[in-house]
């Protein structure tokens, strides 16, 4: 590479060579990831490399290609100190016994005559508190399909149950990664994404939960297996203090969302509540909490399930969702400011006549990105980056493309097979894909609510304004 280039010797990329860039970022991390079980950061570090390969041939030199690389992180630095404050909070949580009083008192509530709703409503809970489906599904979601194998209820819908629950929880949690990821993909303020989801998740939600009620009234004459529940509950009271005082910390953070006080502040005050209450009510040492707020907890109840979640937060935890995007919004800072994207949108947009459009196309190229990629993560971030200008010049607010990225991605990850979602809940739950995927309604009626809701104008939030894209090229660095 050079070191030194005039600006007008740059030249913008062609449809074909901008399209050539893409794909062959796209076929990299599939072949990647599905062939050779490689890294996801070293894949993209290789992205990264052919991105500045395909900039240079357009006239951009090094310097020019670096700041492009800064501003696509800088853009996204306050959603980096959110990542960072939910490995805290998980950490503060776990050592609270606030996640243990939530398992505890879920467990009272499962009665066979409304054991699948039920089911959902503690996986929700479970996964909105620790903000991430995975967790939830190894842990409650293993336990739940033990209790309702012996109740009778088919394996698949029992599964679908517990994804439905889970994935609900982690896609509308503050804590969760592939949230806080859309937001911050999208350059949306974390609670309007939030709020933004409601409108299709809950609706949804309701339509699930109405179901699995219906279908949960036909095992009421059912026996649960109280021994199995009674050991969890032991394991649980031997080394947490239960009581409601633990879910303080739930309680200050839901009622600062509320108020629409900001997430780094309402994150702070929860974790500040739950530290206090882990050392006044758990017995724990101020020094020990301190230290698992950065490696997580380290709780042994001889309970392999529990163990699992009870290890779980801290800051270390977070650094590998943290690395990833801060590599690849890099690399998305090469696409953007080097005009590899624009050309792309430009094309799209050609065709794209309505607001609806743009929402069905989001979300579709998202679980395209599934297919292809394997990976939820890039194709938020992928998705964010290529349709961000379009719905600015839409006039559609970019909440509603944060909420797409996340109906098109997060959701439809547990539907694949060979996504890393699809076959962690398939081998932890012991049921494929394929049988579960009709019963996980959450996760595919979602979308296509959301695809339906936007041709007939509701929640199509607009933007005051239409935007102008303004082209954002680096200006070439002088010695």
């Amino acid at each position: 590479m050079t070191t030194s280039c005039p600006e007008k010797a740059r030249k913008q990329p062609g449809f074909t060579h901008a399209l050539l860039t893409l794909a062959a970022i796209i076929g990299i991390i599939s072949i990647g990831l599905f062939f050779l079980q490689t890294s996801l950061h070293s894949l993209l570090i290789i992205c990264i490399l052919v991105a500045s390969l395909s900039a240079w041939r357009l006239g951009y030199n090094f310097r020019a290609i670096r700041q492009a690389m800064n501003a696509g992180i800088s853009d996204a630095l306050s959603a980096i100190y959110i990542f960072i404050l939910i490995g805290v909070l998980i950490a503060a949580f776990i050592d609270s016994g606030t996640l243990a009083t939530l398992i505890y008192y879920g467990i009272e509530f499962v009665q066979p005559a409304i054991f699948l709703p039920a089911g959902m409503i503690l996986c929700s809970f479970m996964s909105i508190a620790t903000g991430t489906s995975w967790g939830t599904v190894g842990t409650v979601g293993v336990v739940l399909m033990s209790i309702g194998t012996t109740m009778g209820v088919p394996a698949p819908i029992i599964a679908g149950m517990i994804i439905s629950g889970a994935c609900f929880g982690d896609k509308m949690s503050p804590m969760s990664d592939t949230t806080n990821l859309s937001a911050m993909t999208s350059r949306t303020n974390l609670y309007s994404h939030i709020s933004s989801m409601l409108y299709t998740t809950g609706p949804t939600y309701i339509l699930a939960l109405i179901t699995f009620t219906l279908i949960s009234l036909g095992y009421a004459d059912s026996q649960i297996p109280t021994a199995e529940l009674s050991s969890l509950q032991d394991a649980l009271t031997a080394h947490f203090n239960i009581n409601v005082l633990t879910l303080l910390p739930i309680v200050i953070m839901l009622v600062l969302s509320v108020l629409k006080v900001a997430a780094e502040p309402s994150m702070m005050a929860a974790s500040i509540t739950a530290v206090i209450i882990a050392v006044l009510v758990q017995d724990q040492s101020f020094t020990s909490v301190l230290n698992s707020l950065y490696s997580g907890g380290n709780i042994q109840t001889n309970h392999e399930s529990l163990d699992l979640l009870l290890g779980r937060g801290g800051i270390a935890s977070m650094m590998w969702t943290l690395s990833l995007s801060l590599i690849a919004l890099a690399l998305g800072g090469i696409l953007e400011r080097c005009q590899f994207l624009k050309v792309l949108i430009t094309a799209i947009l050609s065709r794209i006549k309505h607001g609806a459009s743009l929402v069905a196309t989001t979300i579709i190229a998202c679980f395209i990105g599934n297919v292809t990629m394997g990976e939820a993560y890039m194709s938020i971030i992928l998705g964010g980056q290529l349709f961000g200008k379009a719905y600015d010049e839409k006039g559609i607010d970019r909440r509603v493309m944060s909420r797409s990225l996340e109906e098109g991605a997060t959701l439809t990850t547990a539907l694949i097979p060979w996504t890393t979602g699809g076959a962690f809940f398939a081998s932890t739950l012991g049921v494929s894909v394929l049988d579960y995927a009709p019963w996980a309604l959450l996760n595919w009626i979602n979308p296509l609510l959301s695809i339906l809701f936007a041709y007939l104008g509701v929640a199509l939030f607009r933007s005051a304004k239409k935007t102008t894209v303004v082209d954002k090229a680096p200006v070439a660095a002088t010695h």
